[in-house]
């Protein structure tokens, strides 16, 4: 059974072993890349399967443009802080000449002629739903570019900032870069390999129980749990179950955020016998246009003719996505040409809701990168009442996944503990309660350390 595998960005492994240092920090340059890093985490959820990325641009050590990454197939980070520069000087920021030239031409061209830029990540030198960033940094006359990421995308990857200095603007790369980096476990998980970043999640009681024995698991959690766990399906692209938990609970797995828009993840169902009921609540909403909805199954589904085949063609006519899957030596839909059927589509991240078949299915493969676990202060008991992960499992105690450190925090009633390598970002931690809480003076509780009530 194996654990979380060890993550690492690896354009910034390369920079490792080729001895790259990062360049000194003035007295506020760590400030204006934090200011960078804090409008990058805007994005959250909008930007997937682009990365996180922030923008500040500075001259006489005052901010004169701020952007971010705000969603994907939009303007990137860097041309919507030039737009912003542009729109300070027009609204009287700059002197009146500069406020003329906003309103023709290029609305950036100008006004930051001079400027630092401060970017979380490398900035792009491709063309793809959006122009180039360098070329808008080139021509906006931006004197400097301070970068906190490296990016792996084999299209950029140091051509970047290759294209900046050719242009004559000087380049200082790896400004905190690990705060930089995690922004991005997502992005580079996905840009390197191809396939989702997957986060496992279950609730349970201090007893180590999804559910009592007749089965009734509402609610294990409490409201800040759950509200945390839609901020997660918010900032991941899909949600897997599987067919057992359709069945049992009749969920929706929409993002449900009080009220503030949120981004609706793919749910994707492992039915192997494509036993979905067309009348279930994620059938019908997918009906509705609510969220999308793919059914992974081994099934055959080419023969309309065929009862397997007949149902498929009624759930397309629903709008649900039927993915014909390979199965397993059990018979199950098999992770990892799931993995890449989801990271063919785009998908780069993926939530695993359970069951404890599902979860099982994904660590036998050692398909996890994070956990998440929500620890309630309850015991439910009962020989019978399920765990949150089954599977094969360990044959051996030293066979068992290892998780990675933990940390964690209170959420309400209930402990979150996250768990990934040492040293790795974590998704999880990112959410706004988790960010509130773990950036609190009290610490949070890492590999052993105390954690205290107030973290």
């Amino acid at each position: 059974m194996a654990g979380i595998p060890e993550q690492r960005c690896e354009a910034n492994a390369d920079a490792e072993a080729q001895g790259a240092a990062p360049a000194a920090l003035g007295a506020n340059e760590a400030r204006f890349m934090r200011r960078a890093i804090e409008l990058a985490w805007r994005g959250w959820g909008w930007t997937n399967p682009n990365p996180l990325v922030g923008c500040v641009l500075v001259r006489d050590g005052r901010i004169i443009g701020e952007g971010w990454h705000e969603k994907c197939g939009q303007a990137h980070a860097e041309r919507n802080a030039l737009a912003d520069c542009a729109r300070r000087a027009a609204d009287g920021a700059a002197d009146a000449e500069l406020a003329d030239d906003a309103q023709a031409g290029d609305p950036a061209r100008g006004h930051a002629r001079g400027a630092t830029a401060y970017v979380t990540l490398e900035p792009c030198c491709h063309t793809g739903k959006q122009p180039p960033c360098t070329e808008a940094l080139i021509a906006a006359g931006v004197a400097r570019v301070v970068v906190g990421s490296r990016d792996p995308n084999p299209l950029v990857a140091g051509k970047g900032s290759a294209k900046l200095r050719e242009a004559g603007i000087r380049v200082d790369e790896d400004v905190l870069r690990g705060e930089c980096d995690e922004l991005n476990p997502i992005f580079f998980r996905f840009i390197s390999r191809k396939t989702p970043y997957v986060v496992a999640k279950w609730a349970m009681s201090a007893d180590g129980k999804i559910a009592c024995a007749s089965g009734d698991a509402r609610w294990v959690s409490g409201p800040e749990s759950r509200r945390d766990t839609h901020e997660l399906r918010h900032r991941l692209a899909a949600i897997v179950v599987g067919i057992d938990t359709v069945m049992a609970d009749d969920p929706l797995l929409t993002c449900r955020r009080g009220g503030e828009p949120g981004n609706q993840p793919l749910r994707v169902v492992l039915d192997s016998r494509l036993r979905i009921p067309e009348d279930c609540a994620l059938v019908r909403s997918c009906a509705q246009d609510e969220a999308p909805l793919a059914v992974a199954t081994c099934a055959s589904v080419d023969d309309p003719a065929t009862d397997a085949g007949a149902k498929a063609q009624r759930l397309r006519t629903l709008g649900v996505e039927v993915l014909r899957v390979p199965q397993d030596g059990a018979g199950h839909v098999a992770i990892r040409p799931l993995l890449r059927a989801l990271g063919e589509k785009g998908i780069d991240s993926l939530l695993v809701e359970g069951g404890s078949g599902i979860h099982g299915a994904f660590f036998d493969e050692g398909a996890v990168d994070e956990a998440v676990v929500y620890l309630a202060p309850k015991v439910v008991g009962g020989a019978d009442a399920p765990s949150p992960v089954a599977g094969a499992g360990a044959a051996r105690m030293a066979e068992a996944a290892v998780l990675g450190r933990p940390r964690a925090h209170a959420l309400g009633d209930d402990l979150k503990i996250t768990f990934a390598p040492a040293g790795a970002a974590r998704v999880a931690d990112h959410t706004p309660a988790s960010r509130d809480a773990l950036g609190a003076t009290a610490p949070a509780m890492e590999g052993g350390d105390l954690c205290s009530p107030a973290s």
